[in-house]
């Protein structure tokens, strides 16, 4: 589904010299677009074109709509930086195939890259100075009351045999890893505001990139894929450990640094990425061991994959997230029967959780992280109430009671944003 083809769009960008107003507090409670890290990135609003599309093609076609429209699209923009002029943001479904990956091109964005802050504007949404206006801090801050918590499509228990289940597979040889996640229905006492939630997680999570696409909303520590001409670059995490306090905190950091298991689980996920990038690669950096990754609930290993795309290559930004998704750190090893126990175990449609959600502009130049750490807003309940997610990679030797605490940590990472 996709709006009417506009014959002759108009998108001016303005230089805003170097503001330090917060990118996020401009936003207004509907319709929030997003994906700052460190006060940097995008945010936008309104929508000037949607595109809802599904099935084998779904980002194929999403990448011809835009392109018609970034070729009928009277462009006005001095700064000429990634992220200036048409941008459009996008949350697609883990499963292209089974769910409806979502792209909306916002009236107004305002960017702010290296210091320099702009805005952008398509056809009459108005001028740069009724278009920016901060909102209330006081008012995204208002309280949402208390929290009523229910399980979503499997129980702990029951989570935890699906577990069993997939490690019984694996250690028959069926597969060596799957990513398994859950779900967890939230319900407020008044509805939930994005810009609130938004904050918070900048807030305590300064180093992942908070987003936000037509209701899913989160904190990603994890880069799909970032496109500066043909400069590639992804930040691949696998292998998680909770945090503690003192000694007992440098005590688990070790034990992730040392880790068989979570080792093994981190290079799948990179094998995963790198089998999929390098044919459209001329160069590909890859380190040879993962770093610890510190966040204020959890820690991963991660590992920064950069390269170059080779210069005869075509592929646009969103043919090469299609080739890459999903890597082994959201699905598992064999792709193909990862998914299919995925659609068994699990007992949910996953919808857009784990699928890329990120930004492209008219040049092609982009980022997509992976839509984890994540709720989204799913209009219940008079807009009080929001499905969380999060998930585990498993392998063998994973134990069931300790994947299930592993997903109560990053659980907590959205539970935290929404808590007074």
């Amino acid at each position: 589904m996709t709006t009417a083809a506009v014959s002759s769009a108009s998108v001016t960008t303005t230089p805003l010299g170097r503001r330090r107003t917060p990118l996020l507090t401009l936003l207004p409670a509907d319709g929030a677009l997003a994906w700052v890290r460190r006060g940097e990135g995008l945010v936008g609003w309104g929508e000037a074109d949607r595109l809802e599309v599904s099935g084998p093609g779904a980002l194929a076609e999403a990448s011809a709509w835009w392109a018609d429209r970034c070729a009928h699209t009277e462009v006005q923009d001095p700064l000429g930086v990634p992220g200036s002029g048409p941008v459009v943001f996008g949350s697609i479904a883990f499963d292209p195939q089974a769910s409806t990956s979502v792209f909306v091109v916002p009236e107004v964005v305002v960017g702010r890259r290296n210091g320099q802050t702009w805005v952008t504007v398509t056809g009459d949404a108005g001028s740069e100075e009724r278009a920016v206006v901060e909102t209330s801090p006081q008012e995204a801050a208002t309280s949402i009351g208390q929290l009523a918590y229910a399980d979503g499509a499997l129980d702990p228990m029951a989570w935890c045999g699906a577990v069993s289940t997939a490690v019984s597979r694996i250690d028959a040889g069926e597969l060596a890893k799957v990513v398994l996640a859950r779900d967890l229905l939230v319900t407020a006492d008044r509805p939930l505001d994005p810009r609130r939630l938004l904050l918070r997680l900048a807030e305590r999570f300064p180093d992942t990139w908070t987003f936000a696409v037509d209701g899913l909303l989160g904190a990603t520590p994890e880069l799909l894929l970032r496109r500066t001409g043909r400069a590639l670059e992804s930040r691949v995490l696998a292998g998680t450990a909770r945090r503690g306090a003192g000694a007992d905190d440098t005590r688990l950091a070790a034990a992730l640094a040392g880790s068989v298991k979570d080792h093994s689980e981190h290079a799948y996920a990179v094998d995963s990425l790198v089998a999929a990038l390098r044919p459209f690669c001329s160069e590909l950096d890859v380190p040879g061991e993962p770093a610890v990754l510190t966040l204020p609930n959890v820690r991963h290993l991660a590992s920064d994959v950069r390269g170059r795309q080779r210069d005869d290559d075509p592929s646009g930004l969103l043919e090469l997230v299609g080739a890459v998704h999903p890597t082994a750190a959201v699905g598992g090893t064999p792709t193909a029967r990862a998914a299919e126990v995925i659609r068994e175990l699990e007992g949910m449609d996953r919808g857009r959780y784990a699928g890329p959600v990120g930004w492209l502009d008219a040049r092609g130049d982009g980022e997509f992280g992976l839509a984890i750490r994540c709720a989204q807003l799913t209009g219940a309940e008079e807009g009080r109430q929001a499905r969380l997610f999060a998930g585990c990679g498993i392998v063998t030797g994973s134990d069931p009671t300790a994947e299930l605490a592993e997903t109560q940590a990053k659980l907590a990472a959205f539970q935290a944003a929404l808590e007074d």
